[in-house]
């Protein structure tokens, strides 16, 4: 009997290439390999397997293994090569090899400004800078932040700025446990970053736009408009935005939040389950079309067409990019009447995504959309079988449940990993809101093909509303339930990747009956624990005292063991966004389970000792300071605005490293560093260097 892993290798060849370029691209990115070295061997390996293919048969045959490495060499070094290409920091035009600060640049706005809490955001791209008496054309996008008092009603996209403004590079907090916003913003070519005033930039009357990329923006923002005119209330009209079209940025963050917690976020992020709904409306309306032999070719051509529009018009992202392939391979294999692998066609979709852009690996949603796809093609059956039902009703709900808890198997490891989190209640949200989304979706459609009938467009709208109000009620009853979600999860990608060595192997014996997978998964829970056991006693043991760049506000944690002492600003308390956002991942990373707070400690100066270290806190202008004697301080902190005389600070204390906090102003930092600098004492400011970390002892 051949082994169930060699038949699905044989049925779906595609998986054979993208391992290796997968392999490859994750090498290129760790180990920036030259780029001769990648063209050598990809050249010599390609060689090598013409020649070997070029072989007699018999002598072909006993090489195999030795071509199968060649190919795969091939397409490992074609990742590499793809990755070093597509790295924006590779191309000798980029704005980073040429940008020097107080230079003319013009800028060209790729989006419509979105309004912040703050200011107005918009990613543009750099144009051309002024060096010398001449414009040097450059690529490079950056981020705009509009000043919240500046007009820019009329800015659209393909709107020509000139700035002077120097830009800042793009930095990540450097807080324990953080997202890596810098390396999520390189992927989108994105390096830098600008706050502008309404005097710090020069509008241009002409405009720099791609007509396509135009109608599309227009064809959005069209569909916002019906959207808003008919759909009463934000909180609806932000998730019937995101539902039909991926526009996210009227989506309430709370209710994000509680999506999130149940485990039914997919709904919000557009994913297969969009474009299968849209994919058997089109299927069914084109029925008639089909029939006719003259007209039959022209169904594939409608629906494939339609995909990818809906797909543009959704932003692209790489889950729908996903579908949209996938849905393509299955569109045309039942056109050209074959029978394609699911396998295949799931390889060949991300083996083109990923030559389209090698980072879409590194995206969560890319991640989450093949796993859920692959359990479900290999879990579902097997689930839906579990449990005989003869009731139709109840067996067609039971078949829903199946695609749901089949689809957590493969993207548990991917979901903990990265959200340290599992909804217990996932089959009760998603009993509810899939099908729920699903009407939801089909209402917005007819909507939208409707909205020049304002009676009927009113009417629509105004039930979409009440459905829409119904979910989101449930989805926020489902997450205040306190055992609705196991929180705080932490593995490392060691453990994330034995996670599915695991569920392979004992799906594989629970399918095949065989010994050695069994063995296998055995041995790879124990593994999995005794590395849990480790982080633990790690853990348990831990010291240290963090001082977090959080924007404007003191925030510093003394951790023992797993309990944190906290004391900073109480905002970070009051905002749940904030504390989740800036707090929550490090608590996660070093395993807290108990953390208490003192916000009285930034109220006033202070002068303490932790384990070994002798910590004086700033955060208002020393006065009457006894200079008789120099008291050591192993570290001074600075927080919030005070007045500080560094002369005066130093002859009464003799300071080995001094600290300044998120809430310290730039203006301050500069004045500072001269002196410091001067004196060789080493300074850290959380706002340029990220959070800083000490063992008291």
């Amino acid at each position: 009997m051949q082994p169930a892993g060699a038949s699905i290798l044989k049925r779906a060849p595609f998986i054979r290439l993208l391992l290796p370029l997968m392999a490859g691209i994750i090498l290129q990115w760790h180990q920036q390999l030259p780029v001769l070295m990648i063209i050598t061997v990809l050249v010599s390996a390609g060689i090598f397997s013409v020649a070997l293919f070029l072989l007699p048969l018999f002598k072909k045959y006993q090489s195999g293994w030795l071509a199968g490495l060649f190919i795969s060499l091939v397409f490992a070094s074609f990742g590499a090569l793809l990755v070093r290409t597509q790295d924006i920091r590779n191309n000798p035009d980029w704005l980073g090899n040429h940008y020097e600060p107080g230079q003319l640049m013009v800028l060209s706005l790729q989006e419509d400004p979105v309004q912040k809490k703050k200011s107005y955001k918009a990613v543009a791209s750099v144009r051309w800078i002024k060096q010398g008496d001449t414009l040097k054309k450059i690529t490079g996008d950056v981020i705009i932040y509009f000043q919240k008092d500046t007009v820019i009603t009329n800015y659209k996209y393909g709107q020509q700025l000139i700035i002077q403004k120097e830009l800042q590079p793009i930095k990540n907090s450097g807080n324990p446990g953080a997202f890596d916003y810098k390396r999520f913003c390189l992927f989108e070519d994105i390096t830098h970053q600008v706050y502008l005033k309404s005097n710090e930039f020069v509008v241009l009357p002409d405009k720099d736009t791609r007509w396509f990329k135009e109608f599309l923006i227009n064809t959005r923002q069209k569909v916002i408009n019906i959207l808003r005119r008919n759909i009463k209330g934000e909180k609806e009209t932000g998730l019937a935005e995101a539902l039909l079209i991926g526009y996210k940025d009227d989506l309430d963050k709370n209710l994000v939040q509680a999506y999130t917690r149940t485990g039914v976020v997919h709904v919000i992020a557009i994913s297969g389950l969009h474009l299968g709904m849209i994919y058997l409306i089109l299927v069914s309306l084109l029925k008639p079309l089909k029939k006719n032999k003259k007209s039959k070719w022209l169904v594939p051509i409608i629906i494939i067409s339609f995909l990818w529009l809906f797909s543009l018009l959704a932003g692209a992202q790489p889950s729908v990019l996903r579908s949209a392939l996938m849905f393509t391979c299955i569109v045309l294999g039942e056109n050209l009447s074959r029978k394609t692998s699911i396998y295949n066609t799931l390889a060949l979709s991300a083996f083109i995504l990923l030559c389209i852009n090698p980072f879409y690996l590194w995206d969560v949603g890319f991640q989450l959309s093949y796993a859920a796809v692959l359990s479900i093609v290999i879990f579902m059956q097997p689930v839906y079988k579990s449990i005989y039902i003869k009731n139709k009703l109840l067996d067609g709900f039971w078949k829903l449940n199946s695609v749901t808890i089949s689809a957590q198997i493969l993207t548990l490891p991917v979901s903990v990993y990265h959200f340290h989190q599992f909804p217990n209640l996932f089959l009760l949200s998603n009993f509810v809101t899939v099908p729920l989304s699903g009407l939801i979706l089909y209402g917005e459609i007819l909507l939208c093909a409707l909205s020049f009938m304002p009676i009927a467009a009113n009417a629509i709208g105004n039930i979409l509303t009440v459905l829409i109000k119904l979910m989101n009620g449930y989805i926020e009853k489902i997450d205040a339930i306190p055992f609705s979600l196991w929180d705080g999860l932490q593995i490392s990608l060691t453990q994330a990747a034995l996670m599915v060595v695991i569920i392979a192997a004992a799906s594989y014996w629970l399918f095949y009956k065989n010994k050695k997978a069994f063995t296998i998964s055995c041995l790879g829970l124990m593994l999995f624990f005794l590395l849990h056991a480790m982080s633990y006693y790690h853990a348990k043991n831990q010291e240290k005292l963090i001082i977090y760049n959080v924007p404007g506000y003191p925030a510093i944690d003394f951790i023992k063991g797993q309990k944190a002492f906290f004391t900073g600003h109480e905002a970070l308390l009051r905002d749940e966004f904030i504390h989740n956002f800036h707090l929550k991942p490090s608590r996660t990373y070093n395993r807290i389970n108990e953390a208490m707070y003192d916000i009285s400690q930034h109220h006033s100066n202070k002068f303490f000792e932790y384990g070994n270290k002798k910590i004086l806190l700033v955060n208002s202008g020393i006065k009457n300071l006894d200079t008789t004697f120099r008291l050591p301080v192993d570290l001074m902190i600075i927080s919030g605005k005070p007045y500080l005389d560094m002369d005066i600070i130093l002859k009464a204390f003799s300071i080995r490293q001094i600290v300044m906090d998120g809430s310290v102003p730039a203006y301050a930092i500069e004045r500072w560093k001269p002196f410091l600098d001067h004196q060789k004492i080493p300074y850290h400011s959380v706002a340029e260097k990220g959070a800083f970390e000490v063992n008291p002892n």
